[in-house]
C-alpha cells in the first residue's frame, strides 16, 4: 500500500463507519461485508472481488490503532483526502502528487515541504517524503565447539570462527555502488507488504522486491549484487560456562550477526560436546569413579585414597563387610553447579582378585575357607527360586 492511498482513499466509507467508530464498530461491519463480497461467496465476479479487497485494505488500517492515527493525521493535514490536482482555487491543491511522495527529489525543496513531515506524520514519512526504514535485527547464528572433560566441568574461553552475513563492505551495506538506493516503492520502504486472509486478519509478507530491506539499488553493488550483504568470517573468544554437559546448546545474546541500520545483533547458539575421561564419568552434577579395594579391605574396612578431578585425592573410609559394587559419596567434590556450588564424587567400589598368590597368602585363604565352611552364601538365592 503506497502513502498516496492514505490522502486518496477514505477507509471510513469504504467501511460504512463514521470517523469517530469503536473498534468494534469497525470489526462488525468489515466482517458483515467480508461476508457479502468474499471471492467465495462471489465466484467469478470481479467487481466484489475488488470491493472486497477494498475492504481488506481500509480494516487493516483503521484496526490498526497506529495505522489509523498516522491516517487521520496525514487527512486531516491536507484537507480529509482532498488531494485533486489541478487548478488552484475552490480549495483544491495545486501540485503532483509524484513530487510529494516519489522522493525522487528529496531534501527540503521537493513539493515545497521541508523535513518537518516526518514528525507531522509520527513515522509515516522521514525527510524528502521516503518512507523511514526500519532497522532490522541480526540473524541468528549456530556454532559447535569441542570441550575436553575437565573444561567442560571447569568452564573454559575458547576461540570460535564464525561465518555469517554482515554488511558489504564494498558498498557500506546500501547494495548500491554509489551508496544511492531508492526506496521500495512497493512497500514505501517498510520492508513489508500486507495481505488479508478473511476474517479480519491480515498477515505481513516481506517485500518480494526488495526482500525485506526496504531499499531497492539503482546500480547494483558488483560484490554483494545489490543484496547489501555479504559473508563476513570472524574469530571471537566465547566463554563456555563451569559445568555444561554434551549436547547442551548454549544461547550469547547479542554475538551472533550484526544488524542493519543499526539494529541489534542477532544471537549466538553453541552446542557443546564434551569428551571422555579415562577416569571420571559424570551423572548430572555428580562425577562418578570407580575405585579398586582388596579382599581384605573389603572384608575388615580400611581407609582408602581416592582421586579428585584437578584437586587433590581425598580419603574415603571403608566400612567393614562392604559389598563389592557398593557406592559412597565424597561430598564437593564433582561438577559445578548454576549457583557455583559443586556436586558430589560417587566412589564405587570395586573388590580385586589378585591373579597371583604367594604360599602365606594361600595358606591363609585354605585357613579362612574352612573357618566359614558352615556358610553357604547362595543358600537365600535357591530358597527365593522356590518360592517363586
Amino acid at each position: 500500500m503506497s502513502t498516496k492511498d492514505f490522502l486518496e482513499k477514505d477507509y471510513y466509507k469504504a467501511l460504512g463507519v463514521p470517523k469517530d467508530a469503536g473498534e468494534a464498530e469497525i470489526k462488525k461491519a468489515y466482517r458483515k461485508l467480508a461476508r457479502e463480497f468474499h471471492p467465495d461467496a462471489n465466484k467469478g465476479d470481479a467487481a466484489a472481488e475488488e470491493r472486497f479487497k477494498e475492504i481488506s485494505e481500509a480494516y487493516d488500517v483503521l484496526a490498526d490503532p497506529k495505522r489509523r492515527k498516522e491516517y487521520d493525521d496525514a487527512r486531516a493535514l491536507f484537507g480529509n483526502g482532498g488531494f485533486r490536482p489541478g487548478p488552484g482555487g475552490g480549495g483544491s491543491f495545486n501540485f503532483d502528487l509524484g513530487d510529494l511522495f516519489g522522493g525522487a527529489q528529496g531534501g527540503a525543496g521537493a513539493g515545497g515541504f521541508g523535513g518537518g513531515l516526518g514528525d507531522v506524520f509520527g513515522g509515516l514519512f522521514n525527510r524528502g517524503g521516503a518512507t523511514r526504514t526500519q532497522p532490522r535485527r541480526g540473524q541468528d547464528i549456530e556454532s559447535e565447539v569441542t570441550l575436553s572433560f575437565t573444561e567442560a566441568v571447569d568452564g573454559a574461553t575458547v576461540p570460535l570462527r564464525m561465518s555469517s552475513s554482515a554488511a558489504c563492505k564494498a558498498c557500506s551495506g546500501t547494495g548500491d555502488k554509489n551508496g544511492t538506493p531508492r526506496v521500495c516503492p512497493t512497500c514505501v520502504g517498510t520492508g513489508q507488504v500486507s495481505r488479508g486472509t478473511g476474517g479480519g486478519f491480515s498477515i505481513a509478507d516481506p517485500c518480494p522486491d526488495c526482500k525485506g530491506r526496504g531499499l531497492i539499488p539503482e546500480s547494483p553493488c558488483d560484490v554483494c549484487k545489490g543484496s547489501g550483504r555479504a559473508t563476513s568470517s570472524r574469530t571471537m573468544q566465547v566463554r563456555i560456562p563451569a559445568g555444561v554437559s554434551d549436547g547442551q546448546r548454549i544461547r550469547l545474546r547479542g554475538k551472533g550477526a550484526p544488524g542493519e541500520r543499526g539494529g541489534p545483533h542477532g544471537d549466538l547458539y553453541v552446542v557443546v560436546h564434551v569428551g571422555t575421561h579415562p577416569v571420571f564419568g559424570r551423572k548430572g552434577d555428580n562425577l562418578t569413579v570407580t575405585v579398586p579395594v582388596t579382599f581384605a579391605e573389603a572384608v575388615l574396612g580400611g581407609e582408602v585414597k581416592v582421586p579428585t578431578l584437578g584437586g587433590p585425592p581425598v580419603t574415603l573410609r571403608i566400612p567393614p563387610g562392604t559389598p563389592n559394587g557398593r557406592t559412597m559419596r565424597a561430598r564437593g567434590k564433582g561438577a559445578v553447579r548454576k549457583d557455583g556450588t559443586r556436586g558430589d564424587l560417587l566412589v564405587t567400589v570395586e573388590v580385586t582378585v589378585p591373579k597371583d598368590l604367594s604360599d602365606k597368602a594361600r595358606d591363609a585363604l585354605e585357613s579362612f575357607r574352612e573357618a566359614t565352611a558352615g556358610e553357604d552364601p547362595r543358600a537365600e538365592l535357591f530358597q527365593a527360586a522356590k518360592g517363586a
